[in-house]
């Protein structure tokens, strides 16, 4: 059984890595930023609301983002384990999901941390959105998005370093490469 989560700055190869991690350890990625494009994409009210944070390079309100994970993490899908990938982002997530889990007497097994530079993650980004035409990807957004993570999401990390359970591993190479590094750092973990 494995309950995960990974994290790391955008454009850190995150939702590539959780889908080959999911593929093979035969868990369910649970990925926010995947629901939230799709919201977006079909114009449903959830969507409207988030694409005006998205396109500012802003975080989902965490009250939106709770709820859906909570509903999310209430499938019979995830009994055997799961990968969330883009959640808890802040302190106030971390005890959100501490208290589902607890709720049903689990907890997080591993926190998978994928480590990037900055100036290769704004080159990777404005790529991508040239490839597919995201709105939410302008330099100016790509740099915003960072600085959040920094400023935000590195509590998280700080948070699980204190339980023992972060693993780091550097996102930049070719990606057959860094899943390897992946699978192999958590073979050493169990």
């Amino acid at each position: 059984m494995t309950r995960m989560l990974i994290i790391g700055p955008p454009g850190s190869g995150k939702g590539t890595q959780a889908a080959r991690i999911s593929e093979r350890l035969d868990v369910p990625a649970i990925s926010t930023g995947d629901i939230f494009r799709d919201n977006v994409r079909r114009e449903t009210p959830l969507g409207v609301q988030a694409r005006e944070f998205m396109d500012a390079g802003d975080f989902v309100p965490d009250s939106v983002t709770n709820s859906m994970v909570r509903d999310r993490l209430a499938n019979e899908d995830v009994r055997d384990g799961f990968l969330l990938d883009g959640y808890p982002r802040t302190a106030s997530q971390v005890a959100e999901l501490d208290d589902i889990l607890s709720e049903n007497a689990l907890e997080l097994d591993v926190v998978l941390q994928l480590t990037a530079d900055d100036e290769e993650l704004v080159r990777r980004l404005l790529g991508r959105a040239q490839l597919d035409g995201r709105s939410d990807d302008t330099e100016r957004v790509i740099r915003h998005r960072l600085g959040l993570y920094h400023d935000q999401t590195e509590v998280v990390v700080s948070r699980y370093e204190e339980r023992g359970i972060v693993l780091r591993v550097n996102g930049l190479g070719p990606i057959d490469e860094i899943t390897e590094r992946i699978m192999s750092a958590l073979k050493v973990s169990s």
